[in-house]
C-alpha cells in the first residue's frame, strides 16, 4: 500500500513548472515545503530567553489550502478549540482525525466553527482520544496541496487535498468488514448540531462561534456550517454524545462531545471518496461551496488545481542557489506567510456581517471578503509583503477593514472570528490601510477608511459597552491629557491591562502615519496636530537612563533599574526592546539617548549583551537600526546572524509562534535584502541579499531581480551596489523602484565596506 501510495504522489509536471536555477528546466517548488515546521517547541537560539510556555512553540498547522483562503484542512492531534492549543503537534504520537480548522496560524488564540472527521476500521471508536491512531512522521506526506499519512492502528492509508472552502479524501481501507467514518462539530461549548441525511448521502452540522479577548464567552452571532458528501452506500449509522451511543439516530444537538457516525461498505483496497465544504452564512452556503469548488469526484483533478494555485503562489519569488536547505527554509517561510488574512465570503460572496453575524450581507461579483487580521503581529511585514505580491488582493483586505468600519461603527483594533478584540495594544489597522495607500493602491475607498481611522484617533465610545467590547484605542483619554499614558491609568478594559509605555510608543507610531494620510488627503489641520502627537514618544524616553520607563502622571519616571528584563508597562518584552520602537524618529530617538554615539552603543549591547529576542514582534526592526547611524554593516551581520540560527528547517525551527505569518515574513525580507522597519512610509531597509540572484514576479507583469555576486555564508557585506546599472549608495530603496521592476546588484564580501552606505544622510527620510 504504501508504494501505491507514493506513486499517487505523481502530478503532471505542467503544474510543477517554474524557472529552475538554470533558467532552463523545471523545478518543483512545492518540494521544498514541510509544512510541519514550527508544529514543535522550539530548539533556536533565543527560543525561551524571554518567552515562555506557548511562547516557545510555532504554533504553525501541515495544512492543505489555497493562500489566504477560508479553511485550513489539517491532521488533527488535540482535541479542543481551546485558546493557545493548536490542532496539530509534531511530537504527538497519535492523529484524531482531519479538521477543517479556522485555526489563527502561528499565534495564541482560539479555532473556531471547526469540525473534524474521521476514517477508522473494526470495531467502531468514537470520541477522539478513544479512536486516535497511531501513525510515523515517515508516513506523512505534508505539502500545502496534498497531505497523506498511515493510520497504523487501521492499517488505513487517508489522503487529502482541497480548494479554499472544500476538500476532498481519498481513503484506502484495508479491514473492510467494517470501515466507518466518525464526524465531530467542534463545540467545547456542547452547543453544536448534527445530522445524517441517508437520502442525500450526507453529514451536516454546525458549530456556534465564541469570542475571546473582549466578550469572553460570548456568541460572535454566527456558526460554522459544514457538508459531508459520502459516495458509498452505509449499512449503519448513529450519533453519539459522550459515552453515549445512539444508534439508528439521524440527529443529535446541544450536548457535550456530539458527533455522528456511518460504516461504509467497501471492498478491501478500494479507494473511498468523501468530500466536504463549509460556509459561514448557513448551510445552503456550505453546499453552494462544495457545488462551486469540488463538483465532482475526481481526487487527482482537486489536488491538480490546488497544486498549480501554489506553483503559482511559490513562483512569485524565484530563487537561485545550489543550496537546498536555503530554498526550503525560503518557500516554507512563503507558505507560513500565506495563511492570513482568510477569505471569509462564501464562493457566491455571501457572508456575515461584522461584530453581530446579522445580517448576511453580499459583496459584488468577485469581490472577496477578508477577516482575521493578528494586526499587531502582521502591520510590521506580513501586510508590507502582500502589498508587493498581490496588491491587488490588499485592496480588497483594505475594503474590508473599511467594511468592518461601516458595519460595526469603529474601525477595529485586531478583528479576529469577524468580531472587535481588544487582544493587543496599538491601533495598527491605522498602519495597514495607510502604508497600502502610501504605495499607491487604490481598490479601496480610502475616504471612509479615513472616517474609522479619525474617529480610533480623536474620539473614545460614549457607550461604555462600545468601548468595554474593543471599539476604541484603549486609554485614548489618557494619551490625549498628558501625551503619554500614565502608570496611575491600569487600562482596565483590555484583555492586556497596563503596558502603558509600549501603548504610548505604538500610538506615537499610529500618529504618524495617520498625519500622512491626512496630508495626502489634504486634512492639513489634522496633518498639523497627528505630527505633532507623533512625537510623544519622547515623552516616555528617560532622559537620564535613555531607555524606555515608566513615567507618572506628575511627570515623574519610575525609578528603577529596569531595563532588561520583563516589567508591566512594557508589552511582551523588556524596556530595551521597547526603546527602539520609533520608526518614524529615529533622529528624533538619537537625541532622547544623548546623540549618536550612545544609540550606536546601546544598539550594540542588544546584541552583544544577548538582549535581542527574535522570538516576538517588539524586536523585529532592531537589527536594521544601525542603518540609521551610518553603520549598515553591523545590519548586514547581525540580519544574517539571525537568519541562520533563528530559522531551521526543523518542526522546532522557529524561535516563537509564527504570528499569522509575521515571524515568516521578516525571514522572507531578510533574505531579499530590504526590510520595512516603517510601514506608512515608501522605503525599505536594506541589509543583506543572500542568494546569488532572487526574482520577484510582479502583479503588474514586470519583474524585480536581486543579485548578489559571491553571496555566501561569509560574503555577508556589502561592497558596493548598482541600481538597474547605475551606482547606487543609499542604504534603503523605495517601493517605487521594486514596483517598476528592474535589477539590484551586489557585489558581496567577507569583510565590511564600511564606507558603503555609511552616510547619515542616506538614512531613510521618513519624516
Amino acid at each position: 500500500m504504501r508504494n501505491i501510495a507514493c506513486g499517487l504522489l505523481f502530478v503532471p509536471i505542467l503544474f510543477f513548472s517554474c524557472v529552475g536555477d538554470a533558467g532552463n528546466k523545471s523545478e518543483n517548488l512545492l518540494s521544498y515545503v514541510d509544512t510541519r515546521i514550527g508544529t514543535a517547541p522550539s530548539i533556536t537560539k533565543t527560543a525561551g530567553m524571554f518567552g515562555k510556555k506557548t511562547e516557545e512553540f510555532g504554533q504553525t498547522l501541515p495544512a492543505v489550502m489555497e493562500p489566504n483562503g477560508m479553511n485550513f484542512w489539517t491532521a488533527q492531534t488535540q482535541d479542543t478549540e481551546r485558546k493557545c492549543k493548536a490542532p496539530y503537534y509534531y511530537e504527538d504520537e497519535k492523529i484524531q482525525g482531519f479538521r477543517n480548522s479556522h485555526w489563527i496560524v502561528g499565534g495564541c488564540t482560539q479555532d473556531y466553527g471547526s469540525m473534524t472527521l474521521m476514517p477508522l476500521s473494526g470495531a467502531l471508536k468514537y470520541l477522539p482520544e478513544d479512536r486516535a491512531s497511531r501513525f510515523l512522521h515517515a508516513d506523512e506526506v505534508a505539502t500545502p496541496a496534498y497531505y497523506s499519512v498511515l493510520l497504523k492502528d487501521y492499517d488505513l492509508f487517508a489522503e487529502m487535498t482541497g480548494r479554499s472552502r472544500s476538500a476532498i479524501f481519498r481513503f484506502t481501507y484495508q479491514q473492510p468488514e467494517a470501515a466507518w467514518l466518525v464526524v465531530n462539530p467542534n463545540s467545547d461549548e456542547g452547543e453544536g448540531y448534527i445530522e445524517i441525511d441517508t437520502d442525500k448521502k450526507q453529514i451536516r452540522g454546525y458549530n456556534p462561534v465564541h469570542r475571546i479577548y473582549q466578550g469572553w464567552g460570548e456568541s460572535a452571532g454566527y456558526s460554522g456550517y459544514f457538508i459531508i458528501q459520502y459516495e458509498n452506500e452505509i449499512e449503519e449509522y448513529g450519533t453519539f454524545s459522550g459515552d453515549s451511543l445512539f444508534a439508528n439516530q439521524k440527529q443529535i444537538a446541544q450536548r457535550p462531545g456530539i458527533g455522528a457516525y456511518i460504516r461504509f461498505r467497501v471492498v478491501q483496497g478500494e479507494p473511498v471518496l468523501v468530500k466536504t465544504a463549509s460556509s459561514f452564512t448557513d448551510m445552503k452556503g456550505a453546499q453552494k461551496n462544495l457545488d462551486a469548488e469540488i463538483p465532482h469526484w475526481d481526487f487527482e483533478q482537486t489536488r491538480r488545481e490546488l497544486t498549480g494555485i501554489w506553483t503559482q503562489r511559490l513562483s512569485q519569488i524565484t530563487v537561485q542557489t545550489d543550496k537546498a536547505n536555503d530554498k526550503k527554509l525560503f518557500y516554507g517561510a512563503l507558505y507560513r506567510a500565506s495563511f492570513l488574512p482568510r477569505t471569509f465570503n462564501d464562493a457566491d460572496g455571501r457572508y456575515p456581517a461584522f461584530s453581530a453575524g446579522a445580517p448576511i450581507r453580499q459583496l459584488q461579483a468577485g469581490e472577496s471578503y477578508y477577516e482575521d487580521f493578528s494586526m499587531w503581529d502582521t502591520y510590521r511585514a506580513l501586510h508590507p509583503l502582500i502589498t508587493i505580491l498581490t496588491p491587488d488582493k490588499v485592496g480588497e483586505m483594505m475594503q474590508s477593514l473599511v467594511y468592518n468600519y461601516e458595519q460595526g461603527g469603529w474601525l477595529p483594533i485586531f478583528p479576529c472570528w469577524n468580531s472587535y478584540t481588544a487582544a493587543m495594544i496599538g491601533d495598527h489597522c491605522i498602519s495597514v490601510l495607510g502604508d497600502a495607500y502610501v504605495k499607491g493602491i487604490r481598490n479601496f475607498d480610502m475616504e471612509k477608511a479615513y472616517e474609522g481611522m479619525w474617529q480610533n484617533a480623536f474620539q473614545t465610545p460614549s457607550d461604555f459597552a462600545e468601548y468595554k467590547n474593543g471599539m476604541g484605542r484603549r486609554a485614548l483619554a489618557s494619551y490625549l491629557k498628558y501625551g503619554y499614558i500614565p502608570l496611575e491609568d491600569s487600562v482596565k478594559e483590555a484583555f492586556h491591562t497596563e503596558e502603558q509605555v509600549s501603548r504610548t510608543l505604538e500610538y506615537a507610531y499610529d500618529d504618524f502615519v495617520l498625519s500622512r494620510i491626512a496630508r495626502m488627503l489634504n486634512k492639513e489641520e489634522d496633518y498639523h496636530i497627528l505630527a505633532k502627537r507623533s512625537m510623544n514618544y519622547k515623552n516616555v524616553i528617560d532622559p537620564i537612563t535613555g531607555y524606555a520607563q515608566g513615567r507618572y502622571a506628575d511627570g515623574s519616571f519610575l525609578q528603577e533599574d529596569n531595563a532588561f528584563g520583563f516589567v508591566k508597562f512594557i508589552t511582551e518584552g523588556a524596556p530595551c526592546h521597547y526603546t527602539w520602537y520609533v520608526p518614524h524618529d529615529v533622529k528624533g530617538l538619537m537625541e532622547c539617548m544623548g546623540g549618536k554615539e550612545n544609540y550606536i552603543t546601546k544598539l550594540d549591547s542588544m546584541f552583544s549583551e544577548k538582549r535581542y529576542w527574535h522570538g516576538n514582534e517588539p524586536c523585529h526592526q532592531v537589527a536594521f537600526m544601525f542603518n540609521y547611524a551610518g553603520q549598515p554593516w553591523k545590519t548586514q551581520r547581525e540580519v544574517r546572524h539571525i537568519m541562520q540560527t533563528e530559522y531551521l528547517n526543523e518542526p522546532g525551527g522557529l524561535s516563537g509562534n509564527d504570528d499569522a505569518g509575521q515571524m515568516a515574513a521578516w525571514y522572507l525580507f531578510a533574505a531579499m535584502g530590504f526590510y520595512p522597519v516603517c510601514p506608512g512610509t515608501p522605503y525599505y531597509v536594506l541589509a543583506s541579499p543572500s542568494f546569488p540572484q532572487l526574482t520577484i514576479r510582479l502583479e503588474n507583469g514586470k519583474f524585480f531581480t536581486v543579485k548578489a555576486q559571491n553571496a555566501s555564508d561569509e560574503n555577508i557585506y556589502i561592497q558596493s551596489a548598482k541600481l538597474n546599472g547605475k551606482e547606487y549608495v543609499r542604504n534603503y530603496i523605495l517601493h517605487d523602484d521594486i514596483m517598476s521592476g528592474g535589477t539590484f546588484e551586489f557585489v558581496m564580501g567577507a569583510q565590511p565596506n564600511k564606507e558603503w552606505g555609511s552616510l547619515p544622510a542616506d538614512c531613510p527620510p521618513v519624516n
